[in-house]
């Protein structure tokens, strides 16, 4: 089985690519049965494929096992092709910021992932809950066979590991608390400012949780559905609004922080003119952690209006990473010991059609010698005589096949099976 993962992330795409390459919170289950069927068309074969998607602000990334026969550097070649075809976009403008991870790298890297060695915010734990969500997805689609299934449930387990007996999570600076020091930046007290909360997922929620402990003049969370919103916003005396409001009210906030699952900006350059000349060009902070980006990437050209994305809040959250050094260190020898445990479950898997074809070829033989044993019984021959006849019968034709081979073999091949053969019919007593 060939297991690989191809993707790009932080470190080898910008922004500006990765929300092309992004799928929607929605898109993920029917995307992992368009991967499937597309490797089966690529390589004109029906054979069993499995494929999970787990994309992020900060990744995307396909996991695929394949049977062997499909070969790595195939494989590697239909994913590349499927994300680009899907996403509609140049195969030769994506293929150079693609990471192409087969076989045991594709395993440390699924455990450094999910252990968070491998996210902007080193040790940072929301990683995992959004991998456990793709996988949730991707089993309900029938992504999962017994490859996938398995590297997951061990990456869940590494990650639980890692985490309870390293300080890899220590220090750690979050995507939210670093907004709130860059906010703070701009603002000489946040307490004295109105706060503009755009979502209501997981980020929005870590946003909420740290500005809301600033205590700010006003908290509103915009939301699609108010009814959300409005759950979210009671829990630190806020108060909710629909979308389709932000027009006329963005004009009241200080601070605005945007996460939505959106596939377009929701707030364009025009309706920031229009909102810096009500404020009477008082500044406006702005965070965008939404991959695709919620507002237009033009707003950060105007003067008053202080924007950062997600990329951009990536210097503020490496603080702390000299103190987790030596928890890496321990987490990376944690998660090698756990690849090699996975890759001998895989390897020993492999042969598991082998054997059970050893085993059927053998019950067809014992089968075969054992009717001809009833038909010499039934014939009045002795019970000796029968099972001497049996006993040698089954000898000869399990060492048929070895000795053909031994026959037909030459010079270096003949060598190794001789040296083989004693391994393989070695006997214990």
């Amino acid at each position: 089985m060939n297991l690989l993962a191809v993707g790009l992330n932080h470190t080898t795409a910008p922004l500006a690519l990765r929300e092309k390459v992004a799928f929607a919170p929605d898109q993920i289950g029917q995307a992992g049965v368009a991967a499937r069927a597309w490797f089966e068309r690529y390589a004109a074969s029906d054979a069993c494929n499995e494929a999970a998607i787990l994309s992020t602000c900060n990744r995307t990334e396909l996991y695929v096992a394949r049977p062997a026969s499909a070969g790595i550097d195939e494989t590697i070649d239909a994913t590349a092709h499927f994300l680009a075809d899907y996403h509609k976009l140049s195969y030769a403008e994506l293929r150079p910021y693609l990471y192409t991870l087969p076989r045991d790298n594709a395993v440390r890297h699924a455990f450094r992932v999910a252990s968070g060695l491998d996210s902007m915010v080193l040790g940072e734990a929301q990683i995992l809950g959004q991998m456990k969500n793709a996988v949730r997805q991707a089993g309900a689609a029938g992504g999962l066979g017994t490859y996938l299934h398995q590297l997951f449930q061990r990456t869940f387990s590494v990650a639980k590991e890692v985490r309870s007996t390293t300080s890899i999570g220590a220090h750690s600076v979050s995507m939210a608390a670093a907004a709130v020091r860059l906010a703070q930046r701009i603002f000489p007290s946040i307490s004295e400012q109105n706060v503009l909360l755009i979502g209501a997922g997981e980020m929005i929620e870590l946003c909420a949780a740290h500005f809301g402990a600033q205590n700010p003049k006003a908290f509103v969370v915009a939301n699609r559905t108010v009814e959300r919103g409005e759950l979210l916003a009671r829990r630190f005396n806020g108060r909710a609004i629909q979308l389709a409001d932000l027009p006329q009210e963005l004009a009241s906030f200080d601070i605005v922080i945007s996460c939505t699952a959106s596939p377009l900006p929701i707030i364009g350059l025009g309706l920031l003119e229009r909102v810096i000349k009500a404020r009477r060009r008082k500044p406006m902070f702005m965070v965008d952690l939404a991959v695709p980006r919620d507002i237009e990437s033009e707003v950060g050209r105007l003067r008053d209006v202080f924007l950062y994305t997600v990329d951009d809040l990536g210097a503020v959250v490496q603080s702390g990473r000299e103190e987790r050094q030596a928890a890496v260190e321990h987490a990376e020898a944690i998660i090698e010991t756990r690849v090699q445990s996975y890759m001998q479950w895989a390897d020993n898997r492999a042969i598991v059609p082998l054997i059970q074809d050893l085993r059927e070829r053998s019950e067809v033989l014992r089968i075969g010698e054992l009717e001809r044993a009833r038909k010499m019984l039934a014939a009045g021959d002795g019970i000796d005589a029968v099972l001497d006849a049996m006993s040698k019968g089954l000898t000869a034709k399990f060492l048929h096949g070895p000795q053909l081979a031994l026959h037909n073999a030459n010079g270096a091949e003949r060598a190794h099976l001789a040296m083989l053969l004693p391994q393989l019919f070695r006997t214990t007593r």
